[in-house]
């Protein structure tokens, strides 16, 4: 599969990819998606623990929100480099 989509590194923080495209290229595109991916995940940590420590203001329904969030841009970032892969390899099977 490929690694270059896995956001979160060994860690736990951000993996960071090697831009070598234009600005705006498909790298700094996959890059923002993966660090938004991640701060989403971080977000919903922060509200899972406030409620579990009982933080003033921390609540089950915000924390059960930000952790589907945080699932929701998690599975569609799965969705969207299992669609990459599979064009990918329908490329790599092309006779020409």
């Amino acid at each position: 599969m490929l690694g270059i989509l896995s956001p979160v590194g060994a860690s736990g923080t951000v993996a960071s990819l090697p831009s070598t495209s234009p600005a705006g290229g498909f790298m700094d595109l996959v890059n923002n998606a993966l660090q938004n991916v991640s701060s989403t995940q971080a977000n919903a940590a922060t509200a899972e623990t406030g409620f579990a420590t009982g933080q003033p203001g921390a609540t089950l329904s915000r924390a059960l929100v930000a952790s589907d969030h945080a699932e929701i841009a998690w599975n569609a970032t799965v969705a969207v480099r299992n669609e990459i892969v599979t064009a990918y390899q329908s490329i790599m099977n092309m006779q020409f």
